[in-house]
C-alpha cells in the first residue's frame, strides 16, 4: 500500500462536487482522499476517474469555499473504509458513516472497505429459513427467506416509508438466534429522518438496530456511498459476529437519480432515460452483498424499497432491479386511495425463494398450499370482476357472487392490517376467508386439509343463495 501523500498546486478546475487535478503520481480508482480548503476543514472524497494526465476527485461533502489556489488533496493510498465493531448496534450514523447521535465514537475492531470484499460464489449457501415481518401479505403469501433480496416497488406518495418502519420494528426470527436490523435512508427529507429515529426509539427496536440516514440536503455524491456504509456494517454483524441481519434500504430511486447526476457530471455517455449504462452492474454490486455463507452462522437479507417514476414498472430502475433480485412486492395506488394499509397489490407480487424457507421444518406444513389456494381464489376474483363490469353482478351465478364477496373481504381483512400479525394469526385469517368458498372450488388443498381446517361440509358458509338464474 502506498504511503499517504499531499498533492498541491495541481488543481485545474472545480465543477460542482468534482475536482480536476493534473496527475503526477500513481493513484488507484476509488482511492480515498481528504480535501482541505483555506478554512482547513477536511472533506472526504475519492478518486472517481483517471486517465494519463488527469485525475478526477469526487468530493463527498460541500465544496463551498474551495478555490484553485489554496486547495490541498491528501492521497491515502487506500479505499474508502469504515470502522466496525459490535458497538454498532443501537447507533445512528449519517450517510458517510459518521456518528449522528449523542454517543461516543464506535470502538472499531476492524476497518473494512465500503465496497465490500470479493466473495467466492462457491462459498455461498442456499438461502433458507423464514423471517417473520409481521406483514401478512409478506409472511403468508410472499415469505421472506434469510439471505434473500426482496424489493418493494412503490410510487410517489404511497406509504412505503411507514411500511419500512413497520418492518424494521416488527421483523423477527422464529427461534432464539441473534437478529438485527440495519436501516438505510437514502436522500430522505429531514422530517422523514426524524420520524425514522423517533419510531425506532419509541418502538423499542433501537438496541438491535443500526441506522444510516442520508438526507435530501446532502450531496448526491454522498448518496452513492450511504448504502455501501450500511451494507459494510451489515456484513460485519452477519459474517463476523454471527447475527442474522435484515437491511431495509429506502429509497433506491434516490440512489439511482444520484448515480445519473454524477455520471452526467463526469461526461459519461447516457443510456436509457439518461441513466448510465453500468447502472445494472452498480445495482448488482449492492444487491449481491446479500446472502449466507457455508460454515457461518449469520446471514444478510435485503429489503430495498424504490419508487417507480410515474408508477411505471417498466422504468429502468424497477426493471433492472427485478432482474437482479428474487421477486418483488408491489404497492398499489388504488388500494391506498381506499385506505388499505399496507396497500400491497397481491397478484404481481412474488417471492421466488418462498418454497426454500416455508413448510415442514420451517413454518407450517400447510403454509405453501394455503398461500397457493388464496392466490388462485383471488386471481379468480379479478376475472369475475372484469366479467361483472360487462354483464352486471346480478347476472352472475351464485358461486361467482361468492367470489366477489371473498375478494372484498380478502382486501379488507387480509391485505389491510392496522396491527402486526404473527404467521399463525395470518394463516388463521386465510383459513377463515377460504371457508366462504365451496369446498369443490378449493383445488389447491387436499381433502385432509379441507377437513382439518374447514370442516366436513361440502360448501363454504359464506353463500346462502341458490344458483338460480344459471
Amino acid at each position: 500500500m502506498r504511503a499517504e501523500a499531499y498533492v498541491n498546486g495541481t488543481l485545474t478546475r472545480i465543477e460542482g462536487p468534482l475536482l480536476f487535478l493534473r496527475r503526477n503520481m500513481d493513484v488507484g480508482l476509488d482511492e480515498a482522499v481528504t480535501v482541505y480548503g483555506a478554512d482547513g476543514e477536511p472533506r472526504l472524497g475519492r478518486i472517481a476517474a483517471l486517465d494519463e494526465d488527469v485525475m478526477t476527485v469526487e468530493v463527498l461533502e460541500e465544496t463551498g469555499g474551495l478555490a484553485l489556489a489554496d486547495t490541498r488533496v491528501r492521497l491515502t493510498g487506500a479505499p474508502v473504509d469504515f470502522g466496525v465493531g459490535p458497538d454498532l448496534l443501537g447507533r445512528i450514523f449519517d450517510g458517510l458513516g459518521r456518528v449522528a447521535d449523542d454517543g461516543p465514537p464506535v470502538a472499531a475492531r476492524q476497518r473494512r472497505p465500503v465496497d465490500g470484499d470479493p466473495l467466492n460464489p462457491a462459498a455461498r449457501d442456499v438461502p433458507r429459513d423464514f423471517i417473520e415481518t409481521g406483514i401478512t401479505t409478506i409472511d403468508l403469501l410472499n415469505s421472506l427467506v434469510r439471505g434473500q433480496k426482496l424489493p418493494f416497488f412503490s410510487g410517489g406518495g404511497l406509504p412505503h416509508d411507514r411500511l419500512a418502519v413497520r418492518i424494521a420494528e416488527g421483523a423477527r426470527l422464529r427461534g432464539d438466534e441473534p437478529f438485527a436490523v440495519v436501516f438505510c435512508g437514502i436522500g430522505i427529507p429531514s422530517h422523514t429522518a426524524a420520524a425514522f429515529r423517533r419510531a425506532m426509539e419509541e418502538g423499542g427496536a433501537r438496541e438491535r438496530t443500526v441506522m444510516f440516514l442520508n438526507q435530501a440536503s446532502d450531496s448526491s455524491t454522498q448518496r452513492l456511498l450511504t448504502p455501501r456504509f450500511a451494507l459494510t456494517a451489515a456484513e460485519y454483524l452477519a459474517f463476523e459476529e454471527g447475527w442474522h441481519v435484515l437491511v431495509v434500504m429506502t429509497d433506491m430511486t434516490n440512489y439511482c437519480e444520484a448515480l445519473r447526476e454524477v455520471s452526467a457530471s463526469h461526461g459519461e455517455i447516457p443510456s436509457r432515460k439518461g441513466y448510465p449504462g453500468y447502472m445494472y452492474s452498480d445495482l448488482a454490486a449492492l444487491y449481491e452483498r446479500a446472502g449466507a455463507l457455508r460454515g457461518q452462522e449469520g446471514s444478510l437479507t435485503q429489503l430495498p424499497i424504490l419508487t417507480m417514476p410515474s408508477d411505471d414498472i417498466t422504468h429502468p430502475i424497477p426493471d433492472l432491479t427485478g432482474y437482479i433480485t428474487e421477486g418483488q412486492m408491489v404497492l398499489d395506488r388504488e388500494l391506498d386511495r381506499r385506505g388499505l394499509e399496507p396497500p400491497v397489490k397481491v397478484l404481481p407480487s412474488l417471492s421466488r425463494l418462498m418454497k426454500d424457507g416455508t413448510g415442514t421444518g420451517y413454518t407450517d406444513p400447510d403454509h405453501g398450499d394455503l398461500a397457493s389456494q388464496l392466490y388462485a381464489a383471488y386471481a379468480r376474483v379479478h376475472q369475475i370482476r372484469v366479467l361483472a363490469s360487462v354483464v352486471g353482478e346480478e347476472s352472475l351465478p351464485a358461486t361467482d357472487r361468492t367470489y366477489l364477496r371473498f375478494g372484498e373481504r380478502f382486501e379488507a381483512e387480509l391485505v389491510n392490517q392496522p396491527e402486526r400479525r404473527t404467521l399463525e394469526e395470518s394463516m388463521a385469517v386465510g383459513w377463515r376467508l377460504l371457508a366462504m368458498l365451496p369446498h369443490a372450488e378449493l383445488h389447491r388443498l387436499s381433502d385432509a386439509q379441507i377437513r382439518d381446517h374447514l370442516g366436513d361440509g361440502d360448501e363454504g358458509g359464506g353463500e346462502e343463495e341458490n344458483d338460480g338464474g344459471t
